[in-house]
């Protein structure tokens, strides 16, 4: 059963995935993305991430989603633009990793991984997931964690550089 629902929610993804690309009009491909978004997330549910979930929806199909349709109503595109026309090359590369995809399904059983926990034996009943989200992600991966953290704050300084430089620059 627990293969079903991941197939199903593997192909929804892999669906609106590609209608994000081929759709027109971009409200309809933002409004695919928010499916792909919600489906991801009950993907994370079915692995026992609920948090990944939660952070899934709140982040991505809140924040994020808001932003591109205030990007694409700020654009306001109207007219269709054909884009090198390259639909055969598109097609040939989609069959080749189709076929990749079922080669090494059949190679693998069509098996699905169970999810492991990161805390294991009795400690791991008495912590939740968020608490063993944060225990890791303070201890064992505290590095690459700070230097997120300032690859972040470098890129907000730039943003608010370069939208200051035509205030700060000297008038005549």
């Amino acid at each position: 059963m627990g293969t079903v629902i991941f197939f199903y929610f593997a192909g929804v993804i892999v669906l609106t995935a590609s209608l994000v690309v081929a759709l027109r009009n971009p409200i309809y491909s933002a409004l695919s993305l928010l499916v792909m978004f919600f489906h991801v997330a009950g993907l994370y549910v079915t692995l026992h991430a609920e948090f990944l979930a939660a952070i899934q929806i709140i982040v991505y199909a809140g924040a994020i989603l808001v932003l591109y349709l205030f990007v694409v109503m700020l654009l306001n595109v109207k007219r269709d633009e054909q884009f090198n026309k390259q639909g055969t090359v598109a097609m040939f590369l989609g069959l080749v990793l189709l076929t990749e995809a079922v080669l090494l399904g059949m190679s693998q059983g069509f098996s699905v991984a169970t999810p492991t926990t990161g805390v294991s034996g009795e400690a791991g009943a008495s912590v939740g997931n968020t608490e063993s989200i944060g225990e890791i992600l303070y201890s064992t991966y505290l590095f690459p964690f700070e230097i997120a953290s300032l690859i972040l704050l470098v890129a907000m300084v730039g943003a608010i550089i370069l939208t200051k430089k035509g205030i700060m620059e000297p008038k005549a």
